[in-house]
């Protein structure tokens, strides 16, 4: 049995009215709550051990320093890396992925080369990519999907060549909520001799994660989309890689020695992580991955699986849906249309209703672009989300039915 009440009542937001109506969160793809514990944890540190690290002989400096170094060997364990300091804190997975696309395109990257990713990325996942393409006479080379939302795997390989320097690609598409095959197409590319990159933002939350069974080079997420605070993100990558490297910012703590004329870096995570970090930030995420892990990954999966199904179904008998991802293997949310209502209407009227969902492009216009529509509506499912939740969404979406039909 999944401890869904009490999961519930370690999230305080969730015990709330909105418009005189309980809330009801389906957000969770665009930012989870977050339980006490993380709560807590951010609130201790400010409370008892604020102070900045790697600095101070002092008490305070010293255990700040303990805790934030026993945190980096968590988020080791938690997504299986071989060494903590492949572990690199960032603000999220949007700078994890921009320190990746600047620093390997300034060192590896020639005219001529190419980058491949797909269409369902995210704009975080795209953007930098394609701006470093056009900074240093790339071409970003883009691999397509099939009618339910699938990566058109075939097409992927057949862009994977001799002038491929990199592939980019999310472990699962914030719009479609496909899960990706993305062992396989690891595998795939390191025989071609050409590194990966996997945008986890949407996979960490829902899905066991192991980067060296993947053996992706680059693995990043956000804490946000985990429980955990904003402002706070993990890149992972291989030592070897890493190492070769150029920093990505420039400042304190990435230095060993300043000279006049010439710098010497810092070793590794030091030398990616400049200036004074997101300390409570690093609390809460700790925090938030003791929280799954006590919890367990795959009993999060298993429950979400649970209430995936159950909302498709009862969505599907809604006369005129139309969804946009189906693939055999996804992640629990579900975007759709109400016949050709647009999005924004529809969602307003959800929201009245005192459900959260979320409307839009999703940060994927070329996606939209693709799929030929201006948005979808968004319901994304966390584990502290429930089968009664899904009924009222169901009731909140037939009735805006109702009304955008009159």
């Amino acid at each position: 049995m999944f401890p869904i009440e009490k999961i519930r009542n370690d999230f305080p937001v969730l015990h709330q009215q909105v418009y005189k109506r309980q809330l009801v969160y389906f957000d969770n793809a665009a930012t989870t709550q977050k339980p006490v514990q993380v709560i807590e944890a951010i609130r201790h540190y400010y409370e008892r051990d604020n102070c900045n690290i790697h600095r101070g002989v002092h008490y305070l400096s010293l255990k700040a320093t303990e805790a934030y170094e026993e945190a980096r060997k968590e988020v080791r364990d938690f997504i299986h890396a071989r060494h903590a300091h492949e572990i690199i804190f960032t603000k999220g997975a949007t700078e994890s992925i921009n320190l990746v696309a600047a620093t390997f395109g300034k060192w590896f990257v020639q005219p001529g080369d190419e980058v491949v990713t797909t269409i369902m990325e995210h704009h975080s996942n795209f953007v930098p990519w394609q701006q470093m393409c056009l900074e240093r006479g790339a071409k970003l080379r883009i691999a397509g999907i099939n009618d339910s939302g699938e990566l058109d795997l075939e097409g992927l390989f057949g862009l994977i060549n001799e002038n491929t320097k990199m592939v980019a690609l999310a472990h699962v598409s914030n719009v479609l909520g496909t899960i990706n095959p993305v062992k396989e197409i690891v595998s795939f590319a390191h025989e071609r001799g050409v590194p990966v990159l996997i945008d986890g933002a949407q996979g960490v939350s829902h899905l066991p994660v192991d980067v060296q069974d993947l053996d992706c080079d680059f693995y990043c997420f956000s804490g946000h989309k985990m429980y955990g605070p904003m402002g706070i993100g993990v890149l992972y990558g291989k030592e070897k890689i890493l190492e070769e490297l150029p920093p990505y910012q420039l400042g304190g703590e990435m230095i060993k020695d300043v000279f006049l004329d010439h710098t010497t870096f810092n070793e590794l995570p030091f030398k990616f992580e400049a200036g004074t970090p997101n300390v409570a930030g690093v609390a809460g995420l700790r925090a938030a991955i003791k929280y799954l892990q006590e919890t367990g990954m795959t009993a999060i999966a298993a429950y979400e699986e649970m209430l995936l199904r159950d909302a498709t179904a009862k969505l599907s008998a809604i006369p005129g849906m139309r969804f946009f991802g189906t693939a055999a293997h996804k992640a629990s949310l579900i975007s759709f249309l109400i016949g050709q209502t647009h999005p924004f209407d529809t969602g307003s009227i959800i929201d009245k209703l005192g459900i959260a969902v979320r409307t839009g492009h999703h940060c994927a216009m070329p996606l939209m672009d693709y799929m030929k529509i201006p948005g979808t509506v968004r319901a994304s499912f966390a584990f502290y989300n429930t089968i009664e939740e899904i009924d009222l969404l169901v009731a909140a979406i037939e009735k805006a039915k109702e009304m955008l039909e009159d």
